[in-house]
This record gives structure tokens, C-alpha cells and sequence, in this order.
């Protein structure tokens, strides 16, 4: 979606292979995309994430936070090590990025777009409804809609807005751990997403969406 609108784009995952295949698809759009494999939970790969989208395109007119991970396991007992790379995929990293980022999209705000620059974070359901098992997973979703909050207090004066996008249960592999509770054709669909981050870009310099909500259907009092 946005490679059909133009946008110059830097993409990061673990697997460069994945990422490549992407970088087809847009180029076949003509558009031109980088890839840059790592790790988001290693801060150095943030570092330079960043430093090489500003070597090859000169500013940031948006940051899309995508990456997440998690684990379904109740409180009591829940291993520290899996605890630890929730928080460092799921926000650290995320918090990071985003305060690296912020002289540049303020920059493009005033400079190179028209008047704003959008930040959008890929949150969940679960950051604002709490299920059981997914305690450590839905904290860190919350943290990173309060740090989406956080960016309208502090920086829409600067020209730079926020949206967290909180789906519920997303039919991708992440979700295959659940579907034999929740089939997976009753699960929202990634183009629900892609819909609404279009809309988020479609919107006015002066408006601000600071969440969006995306719940299924057919979800019950305890799945989302």
C-alpha cells in the first residue's frame, strides 16, 4: 500500500530473505525499498537502521512500528528470559527507534510534507483488555499505546502525530497457536490493518487519530 502511493521505504525483520521478496514486489511497483536485516531487540541494529534509511533518503516523513513477539503462559512461574524479549521487541525497541527518530520526522513536518508527520505502532487488543495467559504480551502492548499517547502530548505542537492500531486476533502465523480455539477464518484479516493505516495517511494535516480499534465479529467475552 505504500509503495503504490510512492513512499521511498526502509524494511527490517530477521530474515533477509523475507525481507528481499518484499523488496521485489515494490520495485515492481518502481519503487524503491531497503532492506536491512537484524534483530529490533539488539539496539545497535536500531542504531544503524536508522542511520542507513537517513543515508539513502535524507529524512523520515513516517515510522510504522510493526515488529512484535509473544508467549501465552499464565503469571505464576512465567520464564524471565521470554519476559525480557517481549519488552525489548514489543517497546524498548519501539521507544528507542522513535526517539531516534523524532529530530528528522520533526524536520519533515516542516520541510518535506504537508505540515505533519505520522507515527503509526502495530499494537493489540490485548494492551487495552486483559486475557489470561497473555499478561506479560498484553503489558507491553499497553506500554506501547501509552507511548503513541505520550508522542501527541509532546510532539503534535512539532508537527508529528500518532495512532496505535489495536486488532484483535490477526489470521498470520503469529496466530496459529490459537486456532484450535479460534478458527482462523473467523480472525480479522491484515488487510483490515493495511485499511486502516491507509486511512490514517488519507487523513488531514490538522487531524490526529490517536487509536483505532479493530475487534472480530465474532469474539467472545474472553478472546479478543
Amino acid at each position: 500500500m505504500l509503495g503504490r502511493r510512492g513512499w521511498n521505504i526502509t524494511l527490517t525483520a530477521r530474515g533477509l530473505s523475507g525481507l528481499d521478496c518484499v523488496a521485489a514486489e515494490l520495485a515492481e511497483l518502481g519503487v524503491e525499498a531497503r532492506s536491512v536485516a537484524g534483530d529490533v531487540a539488539d539496539e545497535a541494529h536500531t542504531v544503524r537502521l536508522l542511520a542507513d534509511h537517513l543515508a539513502a533518503y535524507g529524512g523520515v516523513d513516517a515510522l510504522v512500528l510493526a515488529a512484535g513477539v509473544g508467549w501465552a503462559a499464565p503469571i505464576d512461574g512465567y520464564p524471565s528470559k521470554r519476559l525480557d524479549l517481549q519488552l525489548n521487541v514489543n517497546f524498548r525497541s519501539p521507544f528507542l527507534l522513535t526517539s531516534a527518530a523524532l529530530p528528522s520526522m520533526r524536520a519533515s513536518a516542516k520541510y518535506h510534507t504537508q505540515g505533519v508527520s505520522r507515527l503509526i505502532a502495530i499494537s493489540s487488543i490485548e494492551g487495552l483488555n486483559a486475557e489470561p495467559g497473555l499478561a506479560a504480551y498484553g503489558a507491553t502492548k499497553a506500554a506501547l499505546i501509552s507511548l503513541v499517547d505520550s508522542v501527541n502530548s509532546e510532539e503534535r505542537i512539532n508537527g508529528i502525530v500518532a495512532t496505535a492500531i489495536a486488532p484483535g486476533y490477526v489470521a498470520t502465523d503469529m496466530s496459529d497457536w490459537v486456532t484450535e480455539v479460534i478458527a482462523k477464518d473467523t480472525m480479522l484479516c491484515v488487510d483490515d490493518v493495511v485499511r486502516c493505516v491507509e486511512l490514517i495517511f488519507d487523513l488531514s494535516p490538522q487531524a490526529v487519530l490517536p487509536r483505532i480499534v479493530l475487534q472480530r465479529r465474532t469474539a467472545g467475552s474472553q478472546r479478543a
